[in-house]
């Protein structure tokens, strides 16, 4: 099948060299463990972290007469994925042997599916800078996994662990789309993200259960394609964007001193920052698959697949542009917000708290700023910090009110965040003494003083008005912060005639 290209040139992704400018090309084959308590083809728990070797049945061993069985809950979240893609979902597929000899692939062949896969075509939006990006999905099928080598337990012996072995994977092959190494960490996060708000794979790279194998070649802008390099096995999203400028610059130096690009398997070393050569890269034919004798085609109908459709959430795209269009936020701040679900639903519970609609945009620079930074200071997700919805809503009510300002609110945030983590807010204000001044005559006495003891600065302010800030700055400090912004620029206006 011939591969169109869809995306134009753009200099932004250009790499330079000594000769020109080079583009990159990327496609990604992600390998994402599905969600289920036993694997694709026995009945074998997936519980990730057991014992070497504890979870294996005589069919992930291979031994001799089991017969595999398929796991229909594998097959509909296969479904369910393909769905949430925008795929097509082929109502009859086929299972193939992939043959090739492993210490750690006890059959010497994998159950995969080569020609007639589970789902065709789909597609991923990607948001990056404001455009829209359409990523294409290839196909998406269903394999088992291999089990696992381990080298480095004794120097003269490796051991296999075949706990792995047998798990389902759905391998999600998306299109030469991608353009940079941001694209592709975008894409990752974004393809995790609808895994996840459907339920059919954790996404927990650490663990495994989520990785990709990264295809990147380099061209002329607008040319034909390369010869591309696969890295093999990423478990980062960080790891991929650094492996691709890596490799990407790598293939460039080769090509302009005159060389040429073997393909090839490398895989990515993070504690160098380099890809090294890992084999030849095969082809399907060096595989020979043929169709596995022991597995009947799998067929459904057209009901079944209308079933789960029913039952799907509201994915990302969806809850983006209702955030927006309900909210008020930016697409930017939408997108932040939507990439965990259960970081949306925090959100939610903090406009909505105690059934009062708050501002979805002051409840999102909270979330979205000194909150954001306080959870990747401590390597969690928003929702997972101390911070509950109850005290959002009641630092952005206390604005709201007038009872302290915007930068006030800031600092009752930090006293929250490392002090009194439990507290309420509009307790916290009145223990702290952190409500603004309303009081006119209070702020119109601190700015008078202030110009009294500033005849020059007023001069310098009337000849040019928009240094009037400097007033505004002198007034917020004697007044420790608490002046009311809005009332303060009005009386200082007021009184130096700007």
């Amino acid at each position: 099948m011939s591969i169109v290209d869809t995306r134009k040139p753009n200099p932004k992704h250009f790499i330079s060299g000594a000769t020109g400018d080079w583009e990159i090309v990327i496609g990604m084959e992600v390998h994402a463990q599905v969600t289920s308590e036993s694997k694709l083809f026995s009945g074998s728990s997936t519980l990730f972290g057991a014992p070497p070797n504890a979870n294996v049945s005589f069919v992930d061993a291979a031994m001799p007469g089991m017969l595999p069985v398929i796991n229909e809950e594998c097959v509909r979240q296969a479904v369910r994925t393909g769905l949430g893609l925008k795929a097509q979902i082929n109502k009859r597929s086929l299972f193939d042997r992939k043959n090739y000899f492993y210490p750690d692939l006890p059959q010497g062949y994998q159950i995969s599916q080569f020609k007639d896969p589970i789902v065709g075509e789909g597609e991923v939006l990607l948001d990056i800078d404001g455009e829209d990006i359409i990523i294409g999905i290839e196909r998406l099928h269903l394999e088992q996994d291999a089990g696992k080598s381990i080298h480095d337990q004794h120097p003269s012996m490796s051991f296999v662990d075949l706990n792995r072995s047998g798990v389902a994977l759905m391998e999600i092959v998306s299109k030469p789309d991608l353009r940079s190494s941001e694209e592709a960490k975008t894409y990752l996060a974004k393809l995790r993200a609808i895994l996840r708000y459907l339920g059919t794979c954790d996404g927990n790279m650490e663990q495994g259960s989520m990785r990709a194998d990264i295809n990147v070649s380099v061209r002329r802008p607008g040319g034909a394609f390369g010869t591309r390099c696969e890295i093999k096995n990423v478990n980062s999203i960080r790891f991929a964007g650094q492996a691709i400028e890596y490799e990407a610059r790598r293939q460039v130096d080769i090509l302009e001193a005159g060389g040429s690009i073997n393909q090839e398997t490398r895989l990515y070393d993070p504690k160098t920052g380099e890809t090294r050569s890992m084999r030849s890269k095969e082809e399907a034919h060096d595989y020979r698959y043929f169709p596995d004798p022991d597995l009947l085609p799998l067929e459904f109908d057209q009901a079944y697949i209308d079933a789960i459709a029913k039952d799907l959430p509201e994915l990302p795209d969806e809850k983006q542009d209702r955030f927006i269009a309900d909210y008020g936020v930016t697409a930017y701040d939408a997108m932040v917000l939507t990439l965990e679900r259960e970081t949306a639903d925090y959100f939610e519970a903090a406009v909505a708290f105690g059934g009062t609609k708050r501002d979805g945009k002051a409840v999102a620079n909270l979330i979205n700023g000194d909150i954001a930074a306080f959870a990747n200071a401590e390597g969690v997700s928003v929702y997972e910090t101390h911070l509950t919805a109850r005290q959002i809503a009641g630092v952005v009510d206390l604005v709201a009110a007038g009872v302290i300002s915007s930068k006030g609110a800031k600092d009752l945030l930090q006293i929250l965040i490392h002090e009194d983590k439990a507290a309420d807010p509009a307790a916290l204000v009145e223990a702290r003494g952190l409500k603004q001044v309303t009081d006119l005559g209070a702020i119109e006495k601190i700015v008078d003083d202030i110009i009294a003891a500033n005849p020059d600065q007023v001069e310098k302010v009337k000849a040019k008005p928009t240094l009037m800030g400097w007033f505004v700055g002198q007034a917020m400090k004697a007044s420790g912060g608490k002046a009311n912004p809005q009332a303060l620029n009005d009386i200082i206006k007021k009184k130096l005639g700007v």
